[in-house]
């Protein structure tokens, strides 16, 4: 993917949007996959609203949808996009700058950037869409998966944004504070992988400078050449190790480094160097890349067909010659999560069940992520886990409760969850199982070579180890003999310790106070040590270790004299294993030595067991060494040999009365305890049966009990997923209902703009609406809605509205008719029928529209063509016509003025009327000008005028006064008639 090439000189509007210019699209672009629920609707349009037409990304919707009812999400997210909107389906090919949305009751899986719909699946449980597509895409599109989680109820999308993130893929999610319902951003936020928090509508200037990151620094920064790690590379491993602890330097270097290289496209930083001092600077960064290297795609049953072969082709030959107290000792190293973990420990419960074998099993689980073996302890899952345990197992190992499922305490029993690095940890020995699964494949060639002995090591004589699909015993062969080669099942070699190595804990610390674990290689006998071990086993006292909940780590010794088995589950607390005598001492003396920190002597117990009392002094030691061993004591039994005198004979023959006296005593005594102790038990049993039968009543309610729970559970499940689907479809159908008002809103300012009084009957030809301006035609109020229009009193003189409209319902042709109100007002009058979009006749729609103007306009172009008829007239006539201001200029003159006076109309409009009068006529002009301003009629009169050769004319003359529209004067015109041309005549 290359960045696109900027201009030499950029416009001001490029440059303040230049965070949102997209990477040229090279037909490898980011997938973005997009998860929502409740509240979704709003989520996805905040987010568009703000993305550009040319993101270069494709982007596929997965909401929760009524499965029942058509969805209207794809024209509500094209309201708000820039880009296309497609409704899915079958085969679609994903194109860049487009949306893709999953239609209703469908799960959606890729394939080569090919979509695929598939009818979900009956479970029980509510369905996981989002998860569902965000595994396929993280599988489909690796590093160029992007997962984003908006608005949301419950726990989808969770587990596909693990399955994201393992593939090196960007995850984001929405800020819980900016959605509507927080579940699914909340149960995203606690996985630590998220890459983005943000709000809807600031997530795609992050994505495309995410995306421009990547494409500028498509070339891998980080390289082994001949061998040699980078130095850069050095020191993350020096600050991981000493923030954490764990030594990375032996992990393969290319997933490594293609984790520190999509942290440093997170952070958009260019050089490796920069990436090195943030860590120095952020110890939250250094956590986040440890979690960041640890990411393992887990879930229960992970490849199902593996685990089948395991039940099947190596369980029953393990399990065949175990005795009932047997106990099976299964080991699994990086159990993440723990949902491995726990698909072993189901395993094992339904294969003893099934070949009826009552052994029991201890499973330890460990992991160098303290965060995830927390979550392994507490056993909680989401509801997603739906799609990898069958429901049947759902319901026998677990318990739902608010949209999680938990482990039941029998399965979590089994387990031992704790922290241990594999590298430098001492392993567990004993074994029958390993479950080594996707692990070794983050390990290099060398480091996997070590770990292979050291699990023939611990496993016992045809112990079985269970490794990923990926993953191989290399070279091996003479340790483990293949059980099942597709899916990597072995069966450990010989009776004795490895083949190629012995492995040996070194007795001092080489880091941190863990033992090493170390190959043993031949070397020359240690004479010294030798006889330490030879005198420990023959002369110590026998002994434990325990740590501070009293749990025994180690025994040294024979021990059976002290401590026995308790009855019922298998425990190793040195409390419930004491023999009688030192139940009451050994707490007390422990309670000492651990509040003091230092020994703790009880001398002279004695303590019965094989019929017989020895006494025996008991020792209480804190470990020396307080920072490899804090809160472990040693607990050392002593037998103490009594020791006898002679003495005198009459002492002894004194002691021997007064002791068969207290022997007397003391035998009365027991007699009398004896009975009381009778009368107790006798009471005890009877308060025990009456409690037992209590017991099996309280458990028979419980058993219902937790039957309806686990009924109303899933019923609560079924209606929270319900409720999710309902609130979608609201959404939408708000968002439909919103665009309808703007639109009727558009309508109404449409109508009201262009004035056009409009009337809409039903078929009955009662009014169904009308607009304001339908009152000037037809006398309309409000209450007048669902009256008959035939009884609507109308302003028209010359129409029946009703029979117009019944006609037209008739034969559905719309008709056309001029009609004029009482006021003079004309209007077109329009009756069409009314049709739905189904094309369904709904009654008719009657428009006026008005003709006033109209016809006023045409009146007055009647008066025009008139006035310039007479124009016409009056130019051509043989009288001379003016026509003069009330100044005497004049303004205009026909032909016959021409001729009559000989000048040209151009010569004449210079003129002023005064040119044309005698001089002995002027005063009769004047006067004749002030009557005209006084308003007085003027008759016509004999006057005299002179021609430009300065002949005078006795000349017939009319006056006419023109008025304005307001009736005042502003012109004057005159006829003049030359009364010799007449007289000629």
């Amino acid at each position: 993917m290359s960045a696109r090439k900027r201009e030499p000189h950029m416009k001001a509007e490029d440059k303040k949007n230049k965070t949102l210019a997209a990477p040229k699209d090279t037909g490898d672009f980011y997938i973005v996959g997009m998860g929502a629920s409740a509240g979704g609707l709003e989520a996805f349009e905040r987010f568009f609203r703000n993305v550009p037409n040319d993101s270069g990304m494709g982007f596929i919707l997965v909401p929760h949808l009524d499965p029942t009812h058509a969805s209207l999400m794809p024209e509500l997210i094209q309201k708000c996009s820039k880009m296309d909107v497609f409704q899915i389906k079958d085969g679609t090919r994903v194109k860049p700058n487009a949306v893709y949305i999953v239609p209703p009751n469908y799960d959606l899986a890729i394939l080569n950037g090919s979509l695929q719909l598939f009818p979900p699946p009956k479970i029980a449980g509510p369905r996981m869409p989002i998860d569902y597509f965000f595994r396929s895409l993280a599988q489909d599109q690796g590093e160029k998966a992007i997962c984003i989680i908006l608005s949301g109820m419950g726990t989808d999308g969770t587990l596909g944004l693990r399955s994201v993130k393992g593939e090196l893929g960007m995850a984001m999610v929405q800020a819980p504070d900016s959605a509507k319902y927080n579940g699914m951003p909340r149960s995203a936020i606690e996985t630590d992988l998220v890459d983005y928090i943000l709000p809807p509508e600031k997530m795609p200037a992050q994505l495309i400078a995410y995306a421009n990151h990547d494409a500028k620094n498509a070339d891998p920064k980080l390289k082994v050449v001949e061998g040699k790690v980078p130095d850069a590379m050095q020191k993350i491993f020096i600050l991981l190790r000493t923030h954490t602890g764990h030594d990375f330097s032996s992990y393969k270097k290319n997933t490594i480094y293609r984790r520190v290289e999509r942290r440093m496209q997170v952070h958009q930083m260019d050089k490796i160097a920069t990436y090195v001092r943030l860590l120095q600077e952020n110890k939250a960064e250094v956590e986040t890349l440890f979690k960041a290297l640890l990411i393992g795609v887990t879930n229960f049953f992970r490849d199902p067909d593996a685990f089948r072969a395991l039940e099947e082709n190596a369980l029953p030959r393990l399990l065949a010659d175990k005795s009932d107290d047997y106990t099976i000792r299964a080991w699994v190293p990086g159990c993440s999560s723990g949902e491995e973990a726990y698909s072993i420990a189901i395993l094992l419960r339904e294969c003893t069940e099934k070949l009826k074998r009552h052994v029991g099993i201890q499973i330890f689980a460990t992991d160098i992520d303290e965060g995830t073996i927390d979550t392994a302890r507490a056993g909680i899952y989401p509801a997603s886990i739906t799609a990898d345990v069958s429901p049947e197992r759902l319901k026998r190992f677990f318990m739902s409760q608010d949209n999680i499922y938990r482990i039941k305490k029998d399965i979590r029993e089994m387990l031992v969850f704790a922290p241990q690095d594999i590298i430098k940890d001492p392993p567990f020995t004993k074994l029958d199982l390993v479950c080594c699964r996707n692990l070794l494949i983050y390990f290099d060639a060398e480091l996997q070579k070590k770990l292979l002995p050291l699990f023939h090591y611990s496993l016992n004589p045809e112990g079985i180890l269970f490794l990923g699909t990926s993953e191989t015993i290399g070279g091996f062969t003479d340790l483990f003999t293949a059980v099942d080669k597709k899916w990597k099942i072995f069966r450990r070699k010989g009776s004795g310790p490895a083949a190629h190595a012995t492995l040996a804990f070194s007795a001092t610390p080489h880091r941190e106070g863990v033992y090493e674990i170390k190959p043993n290689m031949p070397k020359e006998i240690d004479v010294a040590q030798l006889a330490e071990k030879s005198l420990a086993e023959h002369y110590a006292p026998p002994s434990v270790i325990i740590d501070e909940k009293g749990e025994i780590l180690y025994f040294h010794g024979r021990t059976g004299k002290y401590l026995e088995p308790a009855p019922g589950e298998a425990k190793l607390s040195i409390y419930r294993m004491a023999r009688e005598g030192l139940k009451l001492e050994m707490p007390s003396a422990i309670h000492k030595a651990a509040t003091r920190k230092k020994e703790v002597i009880y001398k002279g117990i004695a303590v019965k067991g094989n019929g017989h009392a020895q006494m025996i002094d008991l020792i209480v030691r804190p470990m020396s060494d307080a920072k490899a061993a804090s809160g472990l004591m040693m607990v050392v039994f002593e037998d103490v040999t009594p020791v006898t005198k002679e003495k005198p004979a009459e002492k002894k023959r004194i002691q021997t009365i007064k002791g068969e006296e207290r022997t007397r005593g003391l035998e009365r005594e027991l007699q009398y305890t004896k009975e009381n102790l009778q009368t107790t038990i006798e009471e005890l049993e009877t308060s025990n049966e009456e409690l037992k039968s209590s017991n099996e009543e309280l458990q028979s309610t419980n058993e219902e009990l937790q039957s309806t729970n686990e009924e109303l559970e899933t019923s609560k499940e079924e209606q929270q997923s319900m409720n999710e689907e309902l609130t979608t479809v609201n959404s939408e159908l708000q968002g439909k209902i919103d665009g309808l008002s703007e639109a009727n809103n558009d309508l109404k300012n449409l109508i009201d703009a262009i004035e056009v009084p409009t009337v809409f009957l039903n078929n009955d030809l009662c009014i169904k609406r009308f607009t304001a301006h339908a009152t000037r035609v037809i006398n309309l109020i409000q209450v007048d809605i669902g009256r008959s229009i035939g009884d609507i009193a109308t302003k028209l003189e010359d129409a029946d509205i009703s029979e117009v409209a019944q006609a037209v319902l008739g034969d559905l042709v719309f008709r056309e008719q001029e009609v004029r109100t009482g006021d003079g007002s004309y209007f077109r009058m329009r009756v069409a029928p009314y049709r739905t979009i189904e094309n369904v006749i709904d009654g008719v729609v009657i428009t006026f529209t008005d003709l006033t103007k109209e016809k006023e306009l045409e009146e007055r172009e009647h008066r025009l063509a008139a006035e310039l008829r007479l124009a016409a007239v009056i130019k051509d006539s043989n009288d001379a016509v003016t026509l003069q201001d009330f100044d005497g200029n004049i303004l205009d003159w026909n032909r016959g003025a021409e001729r009559m006076y000989g000048y040209s109309r151009a010569e004449a409009l210079k003129m002023n009327i005064r040119d044309l009068i005698p001089q002995e006529k002027r005063k009769q002009n004047l006067e004749l000008m002030k009557k005209i301003c006084a308003g007085k009629e003027i008759k016509s009169f004999q006057t005299r005028r002179k021609t430009k050769d300065g002949k005078a004319l006795d000349i017939w003359l009319t006056v006419t006064i023109i008025a304005d529209a307001a009736g005042k004067p502003i012109q004057i015109a005159t006829t003049e008639r030359d009364l010799a041309w007449l007289s000629k005549q």
